[in-house]
């Protein structure tokens, strides 16, 4: 009888995807898919816009990171109009941006993660949400809407709104901080530091509980990227490109806009979605990993003192030098929140940004321009095209997610491999494959710029028959 496997719509992911499960006669898993099914297109539809819209237009692909993107494209404005932009813009772009990481890390972690984590992948699914965490544990429920909306609230006080703000232009920022706002994000922040740090013990002993087929279920060997500053350490606004293997051993590491040298892009029939791959190697060999985990295997230090002794005890549980299970991403995240509040009280300690001046003229230059930044999920780039009045002739992104598709597909495979026995799929089953793709926190609607409503299918299949279909 033809079935199909179906998760409808899929619980905490943001996206609109697919999953294939090809079983072989014996009713093993033979082949797996990651399809991402919907498809809008901004790469064409920015195109005749002059680029100074870019980072007004390009927010709107996502509204769970609009910062990140409108920063990317601000960057390549400044790139075609040549320009260095002025200190104080400089920091708080930056400051703007780890309000962005912060909220959206929290998202993901609290919001999205923890219902597997701290009420188990088998639970039952009418209680595996945020709301039973808030049952199960209201402390830990109630500090990530906490850190979440300091994140926010650092966003809105600079670009008036939490979603889509209006901060970031080409040439610098519209404004600079008020100095009574910055005091009272200074004092909001107090408690954050510690919240994280207990969060992170807590994943510890979550961790520590946990069985060894769970806690590797999507271990397996990639390069990873990342941004960098001059000294080799983590950098989320502004760096070189860095590129190691799977021994944590350098590949590459080169001027942000000279990307294309060592990324390649393919894609499948079966998904909108791109996979971009290390040039230096052949396709499945180049695959590598962006993002929090992808970011921490990469750098050689943290600048805040304790997001680094964090750092430094992550480090010290990695079998190898690096770190290679998918759910060590929760874990590389929360070091990225702690670092983010510290490096927010760094720079609202900066008279730049109350007194630096907030942006410079702009005018087209140069027909080319790049802009590179480290979106919560992993490394973004914009590339523009365009002709000497400023109108985009042509445009490229490639979005975190994007780069991660490979390694997603590859985490599937293993999950499946793992745990599919045959064409019945039990419901923990399933959430421990959903799972794998929520490690990475993908934006779906980000890489493919989908719309609409966001449902997962999983199919299992046998000889190019559908076997099983379960809704929920």
């Amino acid at each position: 009888m033809s079935k199909k496997e179906v998760i409808d719509p899929v619980t905490r992911v943001e996206g609109h995807g697919k999953i294939t499960i090809e079983l072989d006669d014996d009713g093993d898993v033979e082949d797996t898919q990651f399809h991402v099914t919907e498809f809008r297109g901004f790469e064409e539809f920015v195109e005749g816009r002059p680029v100074w819209e870019m980072p007004e237009i390009t927010a709107r692909i996502c509204g769970i990171c609009p910062v990140s993107h409108q920063l990317a494209a601000a960057k390549a404005v400044d790139e075609i109009a040549d320009v260095e932009i002025p200190e104080g813009a400089y920091k708080l772009r930056e400051l703007l941006h780890m309000g962005q990481v912060l909220q959206s890390h929290a998202l993901s972690f609290f919001y999205l993660s923890s219902p597997d984590l701290v009420l188990g992948y088998d639970a039952d699914p009418e209680k595996r949400n945020i709301e039973g965490v808030l049952e199960e544990n209201p402390q830990l429920a109630e500090r990530g809407i906490d850190l979440r909306s300091f994140g926010q609230d650092v966003i809105a006080t600079l670009g008036d709104k939490k979603v889509h703000p209006d901060f970031a232009i080409g040439g610098g920022v519209t404004n600079t901080l008020d100095r009574e706002d910055g005091q009272q994000l200074l004092e909001q922040s107090e408690d954050l530091d510690t919240y994280v740090r207990e969060t992170i013990d807590l994943l510890q002993e979550i961790f520590a509980e946990m069985d060894d087929d769970t806690l590797d279920y999507a271990t397996y060997e990639t390069g990873y990227m990342g941004l960098v500053d001059e000294d080799g350490g983590l950098e989320h606004y502004d760096g070189d490109i860095r590129l190691v293997d799977e021994d944590g051993d350098l590949l590459e590491e080169i001027d942000d806009g000279d990307y294309a040298d060592i990324i390649g892009e393919r894609s499948e029939d079966w998904s909108y979605l791109k996979f971009p791959y290390y040039k230096g190697r052949d396709f499945e060999d180049g695959q590598y990993r962006v993002g929090p985990l992808g970011r921490l295997n990469a750098v050689d230090q943290l600048r805040t003192p304790q997001a680094q002794e964090e750092f430094e005890r992550y480090m010290d549980a990695a079998d190898g030098p690096v770190h290679e299970r998918s759910t060590y991403y929760h874990w590389a995240r929360l070091i990225e929140i702690l670092y983010c509040i510290e490096r927010i009280r760094e720079l609202l300690d900066d008279d730049d940004v109350y007194d630096g001046v907030p942006n410079v003229p702009t005018k087209p230059e140069k027909n080319n321009g790049v802009g590179v930044i480290e979106a919560p999920r992993g490394t973004l780039i914009h590339e523009y095209d365009v002709d000497d009045t400023g109108k985009v002739t042509n445009a490229n992104f490639i979005v975190a997610t994007t780069h991660n598709n490979g390694a997603m597909n590859k985490g599937v495979r293993t999950a499946a491999e793992k745990f599919v026995d045959g064409p019945e799929i039990p419901e923990g089953t399933l959430n421990k494959m959903e799972s794998v793709i929520r490690c990475y926190d993908p934006c779906l609607s980000c890489s493919t710029h989908a719309i609409g409503d966001m449902p997962l299918e999983v199919t299992v299949e046998q000889d190019g028959e559908v076997l099983d279909e379960v809704s929920r």
